[in-house]
């Protein structure tokens, strides 16, 4: 069993609110349920009456009344939720009416512009009425282009009042990037901002922009928002506008539309390298719902609270950020590098802002390891209560780090969910202890098992995650994919009727979860499967290296372990070396998963929203084609795994 690192209270527990929804329901249901694993049981066990439960706690803003809270939530896809629902998701994060902090924004090397709910309210009136009178209305799309910054959540909201469907991507995202997303769903209205600043350097947009706008004849109106300059020169924008001169200066009263809980809210966009990316669907009532049970009770956020999770806008994190305004809480935005204009940025920014949840990614806490932060010592950070963590897997050593070199007492709450549903299968839990390298628990109302590869449910071996029963905030359709034919091959061609995720997981006795990466990256050499991230574990522990990235390939009928290690500056990938890397994975591993072979590389390739690509590089070494590079952030870097001599 992996070691405890923090625990919580038991006055931390009774004051949470996992407690409070746990004693709501035993009253209201005349039940005993004593602690969080019986209260996870009876949530998968009574899905109606757990998410009748969870609508009732949260407080909802909403019209009319539900007939049913699901018809068939054995029905995946296709389960209908909350008929006879009407409500808005701008109305229920707008909801809040005062002079305190909604928004405090910090630009790389930038002083904190702080916006109050009044003034968000305002503003997101001011900008609805504008969309109103070029004709926006239910069902049209409006996209960002956008980097992270109030302008884009104001924007979001305003598109969400109307009923419009809001989509978004990160102006450091390519051209044919852009293009594969925004060309699929034909956005009629494009936000925009003139640059972004990134690692001490200034870039503009409105060169890539009129390259975009040049292949996307469905938008009619560009606002454009200035942000690296004051009053930038945009006459080579077509259809462009001002944002301040795109805002109504005597708007209509702010009318929230009230839509179907199913309503589109977002369309999201998958992240792989395997042709366009898929344009996922979300609707408004169940990322709500979704959201609200994985902040409040999950994360434990209240109204006094202030949230900060780096992300860019084309990255559901930020969706999940943006949900915390319907709790009334503070959120923080930050657009730039999270080590400019030095290493210890963010850490300064938990202090300036009194930050109390920090969310970030692990690979952004390995780089914090290596460079040598020492928060624990340099910094006060008592406001803190809280870090998240995904993206990738949390190694233990991160764990170690987290708390020998940042703060001892803190919840760290890794979490693992995706794109795909818009939240957390599984993820933190302020009731339960934190064992080193595992997410505390499976998320409440998420039927979530690893199965074998009979279909058969497993504890304390590694399976496939998926999940048995219908949830809120799976996607409601993809677009342009009329039959469902796209949506059931994601999810549901491999296990009928059940949810299969892709990820290689481990559930043990205590309810811990534990992330060994893509199932399609797994290995598998001799036929004994091994998630890549047993073997970063050990690889990260090194010094001399930077960073590093594992693959099988196919060989003589089996397939073996091939190990690219990118090295810190001044190593050398020494004879010595390798064979120190090597015995460490056997030691700390088993013989099977050392690497046949070892071998440097300059880069390591990631996409856009910090993920390895371990399933290009794979392609690329059996010589197939990687048909979306545009999904990288580095996708110069593939050409350094081209026609390897050493694997032939």
């Amino acid at each position: 069993m992996n070691p405890i690192l923090w625990t919580p209270t038991q006055n931390q527990i009774n004051a949470s609110q996992m407690e409070a929804f746990r004693n709501q329901v035993n009253s209201r249901f005349n039940i005993n349920l004593k602690n969080y694993f019986d209260l996870y049981e009876w949530s998968i066990s009574n899905i109606s009456d757990f998410w009748k439960a969870i609508w009732g706690f949260m407080a909802i803003e909403f019209s009319g009344d539900y007939t049913q809270v699901v018809d068939d939530d054995s029905k995946m896809p296709g389960a209908q939720w909350f008929n006879g629902v009407k409500m808005n998701f701008a109305e229920n994060l707008l909801r809040i009416r005062s002079e305190k902090p909604a928004i405090h924004f910090k630009g790389e090397g930038q002083a904190v512009q702080t916006l109050s709910y009044n003034e968000l309210f305002d503003e997101v009136e001011k900008l609805a009425s504008a969309l109103r009178k070029i004709g926006i209305q239910q069902g049209d799309r409006v996209a960002g282009f956008m980097p992270n910054m109030p302008e884009t959540i104001i924007a979001m909201l305003a598109t969400a009042s109307i009923g419009a469907i809001w989509s978004s991507s990160s102006p450091d995202f390519g051209i044919k990037g852009v293009l594969d997303r925004f060309t699929q769903i034909e956005p009629k209205v494009l936000f925009a901002a003139n640059g972004y600043y990134y690692n001490g350097k200034k870039f503009d947009s409105l060169e890539k922009l009129n390259s975009i706008l040049d292949q996307l004849p469905s938008v009619n109106r560009v606002v454009v928002t200035p942000y690296t300059e004051s009053n930038p020169d945009i006459s080579s924008v077509k259809n462009g506008i001002l944002w301040d001169n795109f805002k109504d200066s005597n708007p209509s009263p702010l009318k929230f539309e009230q839509l179907p809980f199913q309503h589109p809210l977002y369309i999201m966009y998958s992240s792989g390298t395997t042709g366009l990316p898929k344009s996922i669907v979300h609707g408004a009532g169940g990322t709500l719902i979704q959201h609200l049970k994985e902040l409040r009770l999950h994360s434990n956020i209240y109204q006094d609270d202030t949230i900060f999770y780096f992300t860019t806008c084309g990255w559901m994190m930020w969706n999940w950020l943006v949900s915390n305004l319907a709790i009334g809480a503070a959120i923080v935005l930050y657009d730039g590098s999270p080590f400019q204009p030095n290493s210890n940025a963010m850490w300064d920014m938990v202090d300036e802002l009194e930050i109390t949840h920090f969310g970030t990614s692990a690979k952004y806490i390995e780089a914090c390891r290596q460079k040598g932060l020492n928060p624990i010592k340099t910094h006060s950070l008592e406001s803190m209560r809280t870090i998240f963590s995904t993206g990738s897997p949390l190694v233990e050593e991160s764990f170690d780090y987290v708390y020998n070199h940042i703060k001892k007492e803190i919840q760290l709450a890794s979490i693992s969910g995706g794109t795909d549903i818009i939240s957390c299968f599984a993820g933190g839990n302020p009731t339960l202890p934190v064992y080193r390298g595992e997410l505390q628990s499976i998320t409440l109302g998420m039927d979530v098992a690893a199965y074998n590869p009979e279909g058969n449910p497993i504890q304390n071996e590694k399976g496939e995650l998926v999940c048995r029963k219908a949830f809120p905030s799976m996607p409601i359709h993809f677009w342009n994919d009329p039959n469902g034919e796209k949506y059931h091959q994601a999810y549901f061609d491999v296990l009928p009727g059940i949810w299969y995720h892709g990820d290689y997981i481990e559930i043990n006795d205590h309810g811990g979860v534990q992330i060994f990466g893509r199932s399609d990256a797994t290995l598998n050499p001799g036929g004994v499967r091994i998630g890549t991230a047993e073997i970063y574990r050990v690889v990260d522990t090194f010094d001399e290296v930077e960073d590093s990235l594992v693959v099988g390939q196919k060989w003589k009928d089996d397939e073996r372990v091939i190990l690219f290690i990118k090295l810190n500056k001044k190593c050398i990938l020494t004879e010595n070396l390798t064979k120190q890397i090597k015995q460490s994975i056997r030691n700390n591993c088993s013989p099977r998963h050392v690497p046949a072979i070892v071998l440097e590389t300059k880069d390591i390739p990631y996409t856009i929203n910090g993920k390895k690509v371990e399933i290009a590089v794979k392609k690329i070494i059996h010589g197939d084609k990687v048909s979306n590079k545009d999904a990288l952030a580095n996708p110069e870097s593939l050409d350094l795994y081209q026609n390897l001599n050493e694997l032939f």
